[in-house]
């Protein structure tokens, strides 16, 4: 975590304000007088400001992440970049993802290291809507829509969906609402009706919309009426 962004945290101060004081010389990690804000600490360093060691006060931790193309939803992988990565937070290996989406997916991610909080958020039992913009490589057939609300059968599956919601918005792009979490379930229920995916983003996730200042890659902290709202 950056000292400044560490700063605001254990403190009502802006970042603004913390960098001024840091650069000031008024912050010792470990002892030393540090004067770079963009300075990187971890749980191990001991911060001291104005006389006072400072802590952060323990709790739990909610976030909404714009997650671009290219980056996966898990702490670890050897292959690709995680959106961890994207993170400037304290013990990112806490902190896991509230429903996951594909590499190719783009959109709105939780993260969280609460783990009654993200049950609630992705348990069938709750029904929370998902919702996704999709883009496709052909037209999407008329019948489409009637399918989905009635349920689509899956491949490699026993029962059917539950029933979904299309809005159809141009020839080959859709919004689609679905209230559970089906591995590659948006793409497989297209498949299922003979067509393919070639953009999928997510845009909500019960009443949660993602934050439109987000750009890719960047996020933020939920409210606390947000955090309720699940």
């Amino acid at each position: 975590m950056r000292l400044d962004k560490f700063l605001c945290d254990c403190s009502d101060l802006t970042r603004t304000m913390a960098g001024k004081l840091i650069r000031q010389g008024e912050v010792l990690v470990d002892g030393v007088v540090i004067k770079q804000p963009a300075f990187h600490i971890n749980e191990q360093n001991e911060v001291e400001f104005d006389g006072v060691v400072l802590t952060l006060t323990p709790g739990h931790r909610y976030f909404m992440l714009h997650k671009p193309q290219g980056y996966v939803c898990s702490n670890d992988d050897p292959d690709h970049p995680t959106v961890f990565f994207l993170l400037d937070e304290p013990s990112p290996a806490k902190l896991h993802v509230v429903g996951r989406l594909d590499l190719d997916t783009t959109g709105l991610v939780l993260i969280t290291d609460d783990g009654q909080w993200s049950h609630r958020v992705t348990s069938p039992r709750h029904e929370c809507a998902k919702t996704y913009h999709v883009w496709l490589a052909d037209p999407i057939a008329p019948e489409t829509a009637e399918l989905f609300a009635e349920g689509i059968l899956l491949r490699s599956e026993r029962d059917k969906t539950r029933p979904a919601k299309l809005e159809v918005l141009g020839e080959c792009e859709a919004r689609l609402t679905i209230h559970e979490g089906k591995y590659h379930q948006v793409k497989r229920m297209f498949a299922a009706v003979g067509n393919k995916v070639i953009g999928l983003h997510r845009e909500q996730v019960g009443d949660l919309v993602l934050d439109e200042a987000l750009a890719p890659g960047e996020y933020r902290e939920l409210t606390a009426e947000e955090i309720a709202a699940f």
